[in-house]
């Protein structure tokens, strides 16, 4: 079984062209959940993507680079949907997928696993579900990662705005 530093190692290794990107630099100024920005979201699901994967033997089943590509990207909104808006941002659960998916495909050269896991990787609150193993990874990395960021105390602190590029975290 893989340990932190394998994983991180893994994330860096398949992602370093996403996380070094100029746009992620919006996303370590915004804010996902609570005092998490959407950067150190991203980076959370890309680490524990790959720790499920690694923990339920599916590497024989599962592309490794698509894996953590997809997390990385599944929120690549670009924009902090906590800024008012006029209202626009008012679907954000339901539309973010496809903005995000907007995005990537504008800057980064994606594959049908990566492209469907970004679409879809908000089921069941959007109807369609991903096609791929690779998709139903991220959307349950996603879906804990958010609900330990939104009940986390830390939460409720005062959120700081990033000046440089947080180190991975734990998953």
């Amino acid at each position: 079984m893989l340990d932190r530093t394998q994983i991180q190692c893994i994330v860096e290794h398949h992602g370093k062209e996403i996380i070094l990107h100029e746009h992620m630099r919006i996303e370590q100024n915004s804010y996902q959940h609570g005092v998490v920005t959407t950067f150190a979201h991203s980076i959370r699901v890309a680490c524990l993507s790959v720790w499920l994967a690694d923990r339920m033997h599916l590497w024989n089943r599962v592309d490794q680079r698509a894996l953590v590509r997809s997390a990385l990207l599944h929120d690549y909104f670009l924009y902090d949907w906590h800024e008012w808006d006029n209202g626009t941002h008012r679907l954000h659960g339901l539309t973010h997928g496809q903005t995000a998916l907007l995005n990537a495909s504008r800057d980064f050269q994606l594959g049908s696993v990566e492209r469907d896991s970004i679409a879809r990787h908000m089921f069941p609150l959007t109807p369609i579900p991903p096609k791929y193993l690779e998709g139903y990874i991220v959307s349950l990395a996603d879906k804990v990662s958010a609900t330990r960021e939104t009940l986390s105390p830390a939460r409720f602190t005062k959120p700081r705005k990033h000046s440089r590029r947080p180190r991975l975290q734990r998953a």
